[in-house]
């Protein structure tokens, strides 16, 4: 028997992904925004595609920040990690 493969719906691109395909950002009940690669982090989750060129776009036309409601300065750093994750995920294992 075939297991079930959990899927997510995308915040940037409003399309549903297998889970291991996104990455979670979490907003905290103290209102602080992160990435969260475990997906264990307590708060308020939504997922966003591993692509590069998804979240550039996002970054440009400011998509996060209408989605979860905070400014550019807060979500900068939240974009940085998203790349820098997308960048560590590519790199091939040894």
């Amino acid at each position: 028997m075939k297991k079930k493969v959990p899927l997510r719906k995308c915040i940037l691109t409003n399309e549903m992904h297998p889970k291991k395909d996104l990455l979670r950002i979490v907003v905290t009940k103290e209102g602080e925004v992160a990435v969260d690669p475990t997906g264990k982090k307590n708060g308020r989750g939504s997922y966003v595609v591993k692509n590069l060129e998804t979240v550039e776009k996002a970054r440009k036309g400011r998509k996060l920040e209408g989605r979860l409601g905070f400014d550019s300065d807060t979500l900068g750093p939240v974009y940085d990690e998203i790349i820098r994750l997308i960048y560590r995920e590519d790199i091939p294992k040894r």
